[in-house]
């Protein structure tokens, strides 16, 4: 967290210097209304003497009845006898309190506009770290954690962090600095008193302890209970149509249901326990407070202080407890942030994709030619799932990759977009390493389109040339015409400044697919790749993307993994894959030829067309 309040030092320097000021000027408060308290005393004790009285015979009268203490307080007030209460000194004491107090309110305003900058700045730099982290975080990162999970942490989790430094931070230094600041006073009233005062302390401060280190663990699970609740209604609005397909309504709500409990029971108990704090922090205090007043009494009754001491000091004593009442009243907003720092830091600290060469290499010409090298890979470190994998794509040849789930075939491309890392062997593009080449680079030449077609918010326009910076309207155009959407675009009311998104109910399934193959057509790759394109969408608009594919495919090598067969009858080699092995390869008649696995899968495939 001190990184990233270290940007704002300076401002956070400026804001303890007001906290500093005001916390001063309101500790002079209670010194002057006793210095008045005295002066009040003074004048009504003074009053009881006859005018013409001098003053060492009114010391001398006090100090023989034994009021050595009260024989002070007129010294020390100069009082004149017979003149009783000078209201004009009591009402200059009085009015400088005030201006004390109004300028102490105003350095505390101050500190808290401050204050206010700093935390929304340094949030604002939270959550674009957090963003750029996710930019940078291994793909395998998204695939242990739910989308809802980390959309908690980066807003709910930095939302909350902010709203507890804003609730909490200013009032924890200005209670710092008081606690300081009166404590130095009340050692300069008495030493006695201060030991009284201090008393309560040692009880306060063991119990606030005890409390927030049970209350931590608690906040930390309702946090954690959030994120999954938050992956959970993600997960039930963003498949709604297929919920009430399968009425699965009450089930998804009974689900609900338990994910909220869950949240709620752990918010719970986080609160209970870090609420006993208060009860026992006033207690303390009052405690406290009772020492110091009889403590107080003792010392006037004695001569040793003066009533306008004691009651500056009993000021002083709510002053000093007041603060540790406040920080230990925040602890449940405390604990609460420190848990959301903890699972925001997480993400912020989590492992990130191995760096870029340096000396990053990149083919003269990049032609497509692509070669696996004896690779090998595991997600997990005793389950391998590509062993020893050889194979060789030349330039402009389209490949089909097919197999049972599981069997590798998306890992392959990922391992060629370099999503992961081989954990032996190489991959090779034109003869060059890719673990040699910038991530940029290797991805700047490959073109995806993804077996779930995703829109961003925003116009058809920008969505098409999303992978290029700058694009041109009429690039855009050409990339929607070769690829057969053009015609679609137009009859929308705002034809390419449509606005659309994932969710979007203007354009159906396989339009969207129609406008993710546009955009990889947009960016000119040397290589496709296509998981699954076709396998959701109706004859006619197949159709329409088998064409637009297959003008898309001249001059680039192309990947395309598929569960439908019929899709990959044109392609010049087909690779057949078993856990991650490439167990046949050839073109669709040969395997059919051979009889071997491929053949067993396309007959279990047609079986009901051909029967």
């Amino acid at each position: 967290m001190l990184r990233t309040l270290r940007p704002e030092r300076h401002l956070i320097g400026a804001t303890l210097a007001l906290a500093a000021v005001g916390v001063a000027l309101s500790i002079l408060g209670p010194k002057l209304l006793g210095h008045a308290t005295d002066l009040l005393v003074a004048g009504m004790i003074s009053r009881r003497f006859p005018v013409g009285t001098t003053t060492a015979q009114m010391l001398d009268r006090l100090h023989r009845e034994g009021h050595d203490s009260l024989a002070h307080l007129v010294r020390s007030a100069k009082s004149t006898p017979g003149h009783g209460v000078d209201f004009d000194a009591v009402g200059q004491v009085l009015l400088l309190a005030l201006l004390l107090y109004v300028a102490s309110a105003l350095f505390n305003l101050l500190q808290g506009r401050l204050t206010s900058t700093v935390i929304q700045r340094a949030m604002g730099r939270l959550r674009a770290d957090a963003q750029a982290k996710l930019a940078r975080v291994p793909l395998a990162h998204f695939d242990r954690e739910s989308r809802g999970e980390i959309l908690s942490r980066v807003t709910n989790d930095i939302d909350n962090l902010g709203q507890t430094l804003q609730q909490t931070i200013s009032q924890v230094i200005t209670a710092l600095l008081t606690i300081v600041g009166v404590m130095a006073v009340m050692l300069t009233i008495s030493p006695l008193l201060f030991l009284a005062a201090l008393s309560t302390v040692p009880l306060s401060l063991y119990a606030s302890r005890a409390m927030a280190r049970r209350a931590r663990p608690q906040f930390a699970a309702q946090w954690a209970a959030t994120g999954q609740l938050n992956s959970r209604v993600e997960e039930a609005y963003s498949g709604h149509a297929l919920v009430r397909t399968f009425g699965r309504g009450e089930e998804t709500v009974k689900e609900l249901d338990e994910c909220n409990e869950a949240a709620f029971a752990s918010g719970a108990r986080a609160q209970f326990v870090s609420g006993v704090i208060q009860p026992v922090m006033t207690f303390t205090g009052n405690l406290g407070y009772v020492l110091v007043a009889v403590a107080g009494a003792l010392r006037v009754a004695s001569g040793a202080l003066s009533l306008g001491d004691v009651q500056a000091f009993l000021q002083y004593s709510r002053q000093f407890s007041q603060p540790l009442n406040q920080v230990a009243g925040m602890a449940n907003l405390l604990q609460s942030g420190m848990a959301s720092a903890e699972r925001v830091f997480a993400l912020i600290d989590a492992e990130e994709e191995s760096a870029d060469p340096v000396a990053a290499r990149r083919p003269d010409r990049v032609r497509g030619r692509v070669t696996f090298e004896d690779v090998s890979f595991r997600y997990v470190a005793d389950a391998p799932l590509i062993e020893n994998l050889s194979l060789t794509v030349e330039p402009g040849q389209t490949v089909a990759i097919v197999g049972p789930t599981g069997a590798g075939k998306t890992t392959l491309v990922n391992l060629l977009m370099r999503f992961y890392e081989v954990d032996a062997g190489r991959i090779t593009l034109d003869g060059v390493d890719i673990a040699t080449m910038s991530r940029a680079d290797v991805r700047s030449v490959t073109g995806m389109v993804l077996q779930d077609p995703w829109l961003f918010h925003g116009t058809i326009a920008e969505n098409i040339a999303y992978g290029v910076r700058d694009p041109e309207g009429r690039q855009t155009v050409e990339a929607a015409r070769a690829t057969h959407v053009d015609h679609l675009v137009r009859t929308l009311p705002d034809g390419y400044e449509t606005v659309v998104d994932d969710e979007s109910s203007s354009v159906s399934a396989g339009e969207k697919q129609l406008l993710t193959i546009a955009r990889a057509w947009f960016t000119n790759p040397s290589i496709l790749i296509l998981d699954e394109a076709t396998s959701s969408v109706d004859t006619r608009t197949e159709a329409l993307i088998q064409r637009a594919m297959a003008s898309l495919r001249q001059g680039r090598t192309s990947f395309i993994i598929a569960h439908r067969l019929s899709t990959i009858r044109d392609a010049d080699l087909i690779l057949v894959m078993e856990s991650g092995s490439v167990v046949e390869q050839g073109t669709h008649e040969q395997l059919l030829a051979t009889g071997g696995a491929y053949a067993r899968l396309y007959q279990a495939q047609f079986a009901g067309v051909t029967g």
